[in-house]
């Protein structure tokens, strides 16, 4: 099993260290081409639009489709979810595959980010996943088929920052810097999943 990542920008290289050692073989994504032969795709935070803009560049945006309809699991992480979401409330280029409404910097700037213990669905353990939230997104609306996996108390409203719709994963947060594989664990069981 071969996993991608997505190269163009961001916090490609901790999501490849995290598979590695798990012992997974991963592929940098800059292109089409480096999409052949994958199980499965990570799209990591960076800047959204950015992200945006170089995947149409690059003739990645069909591609990306392509391989979710496929029935492969791809997974955003903070820019990444924003990346595969519907909706983020302005015109930016999104992949549009995931039900959903994302706020971007929905807990304000960088000097704003901050680390949390959440309880999420569905990983391994009791124990709560320790999230570190940079300029993050959250999501203001799932649709039907959308599970949400986590939630955190956002002055006293509980918001949606994890949510599994089918083989496809977003986190508004980046388990790749917190040490913790459960999330990754459970991404790649997800090409499992009927």
């Amino acid at each position: 099993m071969k996993i991608g990542v997505l190269a163009l920008q961001g916090a490609f290289i901790e999501h490849e260290h995290v598979l590695s050692r798990l012992g997974v073989e991963t592929r940098e994504v800059r292109l089409p081409a480096d999409l052949e032969g994958l199980a499965g795709l990570i799209i990591p935070g960076g800047e959204s639009t950015t992200i945006g803009k170089l995947a149409v560049q690059y003739g990645l945006i069909e591609p990306l489709r392509d391989m979710a309809r496929s029935g492969k699991p791809l997974w955003g992480t903070c820019a990444g979810m924003i990346f595969m979401a519907r909706d983020v409330g302005r015109d930016q280029p999104l992949l549009d595959l995931m039900d959903v409404k994302v706020k971007r910097n929905a807990f304000g700037r960088q000097v704003d980010s901050f680390e949390a213990d959440l309880q999420v669905k569905d990983i391994e353990g009791e124990r709560p996943f320790h999230a570190i939230f940079i300029r993050a997104p959250l999501i203001e609306s799932v649709g039907e088929g959308v599970e949400v996996l986590s939630r955190i108390d956002r002055n006293g409203d509980p918001a949606i920052v994890a949510v599994r719709q089918g083989r496809l994963l977003a986190t508004s947060f980046h388990p790749e810097l917190s040490g913790d594989d459960r999330l990754h664990r459970l991404f790649l069981k997800l090409r499992d999943k009927h």
